[in-house]
């Protein structure tokens, strides 16, 4: 039996910071501060840190959805207003605009890779404009560690007087024109779900903006919408707080991770290097880091190329296999009009490989080696 080889390794960090991230724990339970505690506040100062951009606020709170929530309640979305999306990403993008009102309308990714296509945004913008839905916003997801192209989306969100949401759930780390993400849109939402490339132990994630005024909305929100204090409520909000011990968990774990970064790079340079003429392997722009949340690759043989994955104990999903038009719940807020050709071919193509920083090369090969040989068997 092959040993096996995870898609995401989860526990791998616990041998070069366990220890560290054991004794944050026995902290939390010694102060016994379990909400809001002082690990927070530190964890969101050590965010701001990390993305170096000034002005920015960073706001821990529960999951990534609740981050997407939280930021759509700030940027305002009137009830059965629209909000521009990609069909090719995890549900939670379109849920949170469904979940407080608002009408996701789903636009394709580009030719170039897997993210939002700003030709299809123009198209369902006027697509929205001749069925009378107004359009509050875009919201795009930097999918698989990659960010959007948001010059091109800024330019569009600016000439029609809405606003940009960026979905980075996947993509904290990454960066845009020397950019880390976090500080490239006017809002930005992440996850610190495990499987993450900066994960906790549980839920968790995080709303970015470089508004004071914002920033100040969320914290109220994030608390049930609180004023002054807890019992004087000034607006509808929610309980969607970043724990304490997760955010003593995610601070070790932010220490160590431009070098887990660094690994990742790594890691997609040698898959790269191994699957190129076999399969279509990520393209990076040239301007942007990615964070490599996922290494996803493009074939027609991906059944092949998954059986033979599973037979060598090799992780590996396909991200995503039916697109949110396509899927019962979202089904009926697609516009036939909007053509979503490419997101349709890259749901039956897509293919996600193992990829976390402490990967060894022999790993690498020998994940390598196998999806060459499915293709070269199945050709």
């Amino acid at each position: 039996m092959n040993e096996p080889i995870a898609l995401i390794d989860v526990k791998a960090h616990q041998a070069h910071i366990g220890d560290r991230i054991n004794a944050n724990i026995a902290t939390v339970v010694e102060h016994g501060k379990w909400i809001m505690g002082p690990e927070v506040l530190a964890f969101e100062e050590a965010m701001v840190e990390f993305i170096g951009v000034e002005g920015v606020h960073a706001l821990g709170c529960s999951n990534g959805t609740d981050a997407l929530i939280l930021a759509l309640q700030t940027l305002g979305l009137p009830p059965r207003s629209a909000v521009i999306c990609p069909a090719f990403t995890f549900v939670a993008t379109a849920e949170a605009v469904a979940a407080i009102g608002g009408v996701p309308i789903f636009a394709d990714v580009g030719s170039d890779g897997f993210n939002l296509s700003p030709e299809s945004v123009r198209h369902a913008l006027k697509v929205a404009e001749a069925a009378e839905i107004p359009v509050s916003g875009i919201c795009a997801v930097d999918l698989f560690g990659v960010p959007a192209d948001y010059d091109e989306i800024h330019k569009i969100a600016e000439d029609s007087g809405i606003w940009v949401l960026a979905d980075a759930a996947q993509a904290f780390g990454g960066e845009y024109k020397g950019t880390r993400v976090g500080g490239v849109a006017t809002m930005t939402t992440t996850s610190f779900f495990p499987a993450k490339p900066l994960g906790c132990y549980g839920d968790g994630g995080a709303v970015f903006t470089k508004s004071s005024d914002h920033a100040e909305m969320i914290r109220s929100l994030r608390v049930h919408g609180k004023g002054s204090n807890k019992y004087d409520n000034v607006r509808i909000g929610q309980n969607a707080r970043l724990d304490t011990l997760q955010a003593a968990i995610l601070l070790p774990k932010l220490e160590i991770f431009a070098t887990e970064l660094d690994q990742r790079d790594t890691v997609a340079a040698r898959y790269v290097e191994g699957l190129q003429g076999a399969v279509q392997v990520p393209q990076v722009p040239s301007n942007s880091r990615s964070a490599w949340a996922q290494f996803t690759i493009v074939s027609e043989h991906r059944a092949a190329i998954q059986a033979a994955l599973n037979e060598q104990n090799i992780g590996n999903a396909a991200y995503y296999p039916k697109p949110l038009h396509q899927q019962t719940g979202y089904s009926h807020y697609h516009h036939s009009e909007i053509e979503m050709s490419r997101t349709d071919w890259l749901a039956t193509r897509v293919l996600s490989l193992p990829m976390h920083p402490y990967l060894t090369n022999q790993q690498i090969d020998r994940v390598i080696n196998v999806v060459r040989g499915a293709v070269e068997s199945a050709t």
